[in-house]
C-alpha cells in the first residue's frame, strides 16, 4: 500500500464493544476499524469472548496489511461473542511485524485478559526491568506488552481486573488510550494528561470505545462523551462504573489530532476537527495574505484549512488535484526512486484549475519537505504562474514521546534551516507557517500539547 514517506503518522486507533449476552460484536468491531483505519496502516487485530460463555474464551486474528486484508468473511465467522476490542497500528516502539500487532492477548494464573493500546508509556523499560526482577522473564518488544504484564502482575495481588488496571496506570508515564477486555468485563482508561483522544458511545444497549468520534456514528452507535483523562470506566453486564486515576495532572490534548491525525468528521475533546481545521486557516490568512488567484488544498486534511484561508482572504477556493484513492497494498521494499516518486501515485494535478494561475497551496505540515517540493514541482509542470505555500502547522522542532512517529531532529527539515532556506529547498515562491500563538484560534482555550514545536514536554 502507499504509504506518505513525508508525513507524521500516528501510532494506532482503538476500538472496542461490550454488547448484551447472545449478541455479535466482531462486525461491528470490523467496520469500526476500517472508519480508524487512517490512524494505523501497518497491522490489524481482534479479541473477542463470550461473556456467557466459559472464562478464558478468547479469541484473537490478527496479521500484517489493512483492516480488509487482515479480516475474511470466514475469520470474522469465527471471532464469536459480545465482547471486543480491535486495533490498527503503526509502528513506533517496537518493529513493524506480526509479533507487534495488537491485541495482545494471555492467559495468566487467574484467567484471561485482551488489550489494545494507543500512545507510547515513556517509561516502558523501566517497568519491564522491574518486571524481570520480579521474575516476569519474557521478551517484549513494544510497550503493549509491558503493559499487559505490569497488568498481569498487579493482577495477581488485587481483587478485580479493574483494581489491577488501576493500580498498573498509576505506574505509567506518557500517553495512552487503552482498552482491556476480560471474559466478563471490558475497561478503557485515558492517560491523566489526556494526550490520546478516547471516546464512549452507545448503540441500543451496546457500550463502544473508539479513539474517535467517526467510527462509533460509522457503526450506527451515538456518541455519549469523551472519557477524561485519568478516568477508567468499566462495563459489565450490570452495569457501566468510573473511577479516577492519577488526577489532577496536566492536561495536553495533543493538538496534531487537529491538524491532521483524525478524520475531518470527528469531534475531538468538544472540538469538531474540521471547524478547527478551517479557522487555521483563517488565521494563516490574517497573517499570511498573498495575491494571489486561487487557493488550493493538498488532500486530504490540507483541504478544510484551504477552505479556512478562502473565506478569509476572499481568493477562490478550488480542487487542484485528484486523490487516487485506491493504490493497492505492496509488500515489496520500496526502492528509493519508487520513494521519490510516490506522491505521482497518489495525487495528479488537475492541469485546467491551475495553469495560467498564481496559487496559494494549503498543507498541514512540512516534516522532511521531499514531499511538498514534488508537489510544488507538479504544478509548475501543470502551468502555474506561482506557488505560495502556506503550512497550518508551526515549523516541526522537535521528537514526540508518545506516540507519534515524529523523525528525529535532524531529519525535520525546519530544526536544520531557515524558513527562507525551506522556500528554497522546495522550490516555492513565498513559505509561511502557523505560529504557536494562532492555536488560540484554532482550538480556543483547550490545554494542548505542543511539544514538536516548542520543547515544552508535558511528561
Amino acid at each position: 500500500m502507499y504509504q506518505d514517506f513525508d508525513k507524521l503518522h500516528e501510532e494506532c486507533g482503538v476500538f472496542g464493544v461490550y454488547a448484551p449476552e447472545g449478541s455479535e460484536v466482531a462486525g461491528d468491531i470490523y467496520y469500526g476499524l476500517i472508519a480508524l483505519q487512517h490512524r494505523g496502516q501497518e497491522s490489524a487485530g481482534m479479541s473477542v469472548c463470550d461473556a456467557a460463555g466459559p472464562m478464558g474464551n478468547i479469541s484473537t486474528h490478527k496479521g500484517m496489511g489493512l483492516v480488509s486484508e487482515v479480516f475474511t468473511p470466514e475469520g470474522l465467522g469465527k471471532l464469536k461473542g459480545n465482547i471486543g476490542v480491535g486495533h490498527v497500528r503503526y509502528s513506533t516502539t517496537g518493529g513493524s511485524s506480526v509479533e507487534n500487532a495488537q491485541p495482545i492477548a494471555m492467559n495468566y494464573i487467574k484467567g484471561t485478559l485482551a488489550l489494545v493500546h494507543n500512545g507510547n508509556i515513556r517509561n516502558a523499560d523501566e517497568l519491564k526491568t522491574g518486571q524481570m526482577y520480579r521474575g516476569q522473564a519474557h521478551y517484549t518488544t513494544s510497550d503493549t506488552e509491558v503493559l499487559a504484564y505490569e497488568i498481569i502482575s498487579e493482577r495477581v495481588k488485587t481483587g478485580s481486573i479493574e483494581e489491577a488496571v488501576k493500580a498498573a496506570a498509576y505506574k505509567l508515564r506518557g500517553g495512552y488510550a487503552c482498552l482491556v477486555m476480560s471474559p466478563r468485563k471490558l475497561i478503557a482508561i485515558r492517560d491523566p494528561h489526556g494526550i490520546k483522544p478516547l471516546v464512549m458511545g452507545k448503540k441500543g444497549d451496546s457500550y463502544i470505545f473508539a479513539s474517535e468520534t467517526a467510527a462509533i456514528t460509522t457503526v450506527g452507535g451515538s456518541v455519549i462523551r469523551d472519557v477524561e483523562p485519568g478516568e477508567m470506566v468499566i462495563v459489565t453486564a450490570e452495569k457501566v462504573t468510573s473511577e479516577p486515576v492519577a488526577t489532577g495532572q496536566q492536561r495536553a490534548h495533543c493538538i496534531f489530532e487537529y491538524i491532521y491525525f483524525a478524520r475531518n468528521d470527528s469531534v475531538i475533546d468538544g472540538i469538531p476537527v474540521h471547524d478547527a481545521r478551517v479557522r487555521a486557516g483563517r488565521a494563516l490568512a490574517r497573517q499570511n495574505p498573498v495575491d494571489a488567484d486561487l487557493v488550493i488544498g493538498v488532500p486530504d486534511s490540507g483541504l478544510a484549512a484551504a477552505e479556512g484561508y478562502a473565506a478569509e482572504s476572499g481568493i477562490p477556493f478550488a480542487l487542484g488535484f485528484h486523490k487516487n484513492s485506491y493504490i493497492g497494498r505492496s509488500f515489496i521494499k520500496p526502492t528509493d526512486e519508487e520513494r521519490k516518486n510516490a506522491v505521482h501515485m497518489k495525487l495528479s494535478v488537475l492541469e485546467h484549475v491551475v495553469k495560467g494561475k498564481k496559487l496559494v497551496l494549503i498543507d498541514d505540515s512540512i516534516v522532511r519537505g521531499t514531499t511538498m517540493k514534488q508537489i510544488i514541482g507538479m504544478m509548475r509542470g501543470a502551468g502555474a504562474l506561482e506557488v505560495h505555500v502556506r503550512i497550518s502547522s508551526p515549523p516541526f522542532l522537535y521528537p514526540c514521546y508518545y506516540g507519534t512517529d515524529v523523525p528525529t531532529a535532524g531529519q525535520l527539515i525546519a530544526s536544520e534551516h531557515s524558513t527562507e532556506d525551506v522556500r528554497q529547498r522546495i522550490g516555492a515562491d513565498s513559505l509561511a507557517y502557523l505560529t504557536i500563538d494562532d492555536f488560540g484560534s484554532m482550538v480556543g482555550d483547550l490545554p494542548i500539547c505542543k511539544a514538536c514545536f516548542d520543547n515544552n514536554y508535558p511528561v
